[in-house]
């Protein structure tokens, strides 16, 4: 089902094999349609709602995840990852059965039994908010630079925010219904990973860090996850 930014309330997709079924899975979309079909196929085995949203694709992006089994939402123009998720989760929060988001990349880099056991220690622990982290673990493989760049915007968002986090960059994250609702991303491009961190320390939100292994491909280098791209995080975080 394709649908528009101003959507209605949500329409059960196809039934998935198995899985959570009060669980929306957001994922910002932008260019990726060689990988995404297999990213949605991969999730749709765990989570019954999958939802894109196609943030102005000049490719087959959103056709594939139509055809993978995921609701997909249009941006009529690219308008940034930050932008994507807000209306990701606007989208799937309109589902009155919804009671936990999770905010996953398109790229193939995140692990479907990464976000499955954060949903279910999101629940077991009556928490609000559970993020990702790469850094509480030895799995991930980072570049060494990288990794100093990631640990400096660390250290910048923990001294602005008064959490204590490990990884404020890691796109794999879960809400619960409340802190999902408490979100109000307004920076559209990288610095909304900060902004969401800030949003969360002002809160009296309930969060949680776990260890998670993302996979770094030549694929997902090639559309992102290079030392540049860590550079430029820094640079929003500091201007942001």
């Amino acid at each position: 089902m394709t649908t528009s930014a101003a959507s209605p309330t949500p329409s059960p997709p196809r039934p998935a094999a198995a899985g959570f079924d009060d669980t929306w899975v957001v994922v910002p979309l932008f260019c990726e349609a060689t990988v995404i079909a297999g990213v949605v196929q991969g999730l749709r085995e765990q989570f019954a709602h999958v939802v894109c949203v196609d943030d102005g694709s000049t490719d087959a992006s959103a056709d594939e995840a139509e055809r993978a089994g995921a609701v997909v939402v249009r941006h009529a123009v690219n308008l940034g990852q930050g932008a994507a998720l807000q209306t990701g989760i606007a989208y799937a929060l309109r589902d009155p059965r919804t009671r936990s988001v999770v905010t996953f990349d398109a790229d193939g880099q995140h692990r479907v039994e990464d976000a499955a056991a954060m949903v279910r220690r999101l629940e077991d622990e009556d928490l609000d908010v559970v993020f990702g982290s790469r850094f509480l673990d030895r799995r991930t493989e980072l570049d060494r630079l990288k990794k100093v760049v990631l640990r400096a915007a660390v250290v910048y968002t923990n001294r602005t925010t008064g959490l204590r986090l490990t990884d404020a960059h890691n796109g794999l994250r879960v809400f619960s219904r409340r802190g999902a609702q408490t979100l109000r991303i307004r920076h559209n491009r990288m610095a909304h990973a900060s902004e969401i961190v800030h949003q969360v320390g002002r809160s009296d939100l309930r969060w949680a860090e776990q260890p998670v292994h993302v996979l770094y491909t030549d694929y997902s280098r090639s559309k992102g996850q290079s030392v540049l791209n860590s550079i430029n995080i820094l640079v929003e975080t500091l201007l942001g």
